[in-house]
């Protein structure tokens, strides 16, 4: 494969075997990428993904140690998804205004749960907003496209700076999501949410689901269950506000 012996022109090799692994397995950059491609905004080209994860196969294929016990699938699918992904968030595809109105819902669900005292129900937010049901939801499938695929992501708002919900500064008080006691209070979050949000994260995030598949399952359309997946991030962040306000004190 041209690209491949191009690639390895230019990063060198480790591996004896480098030019074989990075032959033999770039299929599977492309079967990751078409996967992920499913699961993104129109925006995100599959070329783009299958370029990133290319250079994740020959990191993959330049330090793979067979000793180590994984096998290079394994451990070359790690890697591979990892360079996608790394790729996706140092882009924002989502306009400003997506991010003023996620951050508004986040607002209008923690207020109107600390005056219930139970779960906000959609007429109640978007009351609270001074929106119509329709214009809600629209709202949410909106927000979906700033979401990618770990609960950190779910929970971060690109093109955030103060106020982030999780700091990214491996100097802060949290360490990312390294820090156990934050791992903790969001287990806890996302077991006392709504039984249908609770499925749709663990389809989509645990499961690896698309949003069509996740459809599929809950006999509900493909906007249905963006808009369900949104709601569920966004009821997260308001709920672990408050945690991390405490522990910024």
């Amino acid at each position: 494969m041209a690209v491949a012996s191009g690639f390895a022109m230019y990063t060198g090799e480790q591996n004896p075997n480098y030019n074989q692994l990075v032959e033999e397995y770039a299929t599977l950059v492309k079967r990751i990428g078409h996967h992920l491609k499913g699961r993104l905004p129109p925006s995100v080209q599959l070329d783009d993904l299958i370029q990133s994860g290319m250079i994740g196969l020959i990191e993959a294929a330049r330090k793979y140690e067979p000793s180590k016990g994984a096998s290079f699938e394994t451990y070359a699918g790690i890697r591979i998804r990892g360079a996608m992904l790394d790729e996706i968030r140092k882009g924002d595809w989502a306009p400003r205004s997506v991010h003023r109105n996620s951050r508004k819902i986040s607002e209008a669900i923690r207020y109107v749960e600390s005056q219930t005292g139970r779960d906000a129900q959609d007429h109640e937010v978007a009351a609270a907003l001074d929106m119509n049901l329709d214009e809600y939801h629209q709202h949410l499938q909106d927000g979906m496209g700033s979401r990618l695929f770990s609960f950190e992501d779910l929970l971060s708002q690109p093109g955030e700076r103060e106020g982030d919900l999780i700091s990214h500064d491996e100097t802060g008080p949290y360490e990312g999501l390294q820090s156990e006691h934050f791992q903790q209070h969001l287990a806890q979050a996302i077991a006392k949410l709504p039984e249908r949000e609770q499925l749709v994260l663990a389809l989509y995030y645990d499961e690896e689901l698309n949003l069509k598949e996740i459809g599929a399952v809950l006999d509900v359309s493909e906007s249905r269950v963006s808009q369900i997946h949104s709601q569920a991030a966004l009821r997260l962040r308001a709920r672990l506000s408050q945690w991390t306000e405490q522990q910024t004190e």
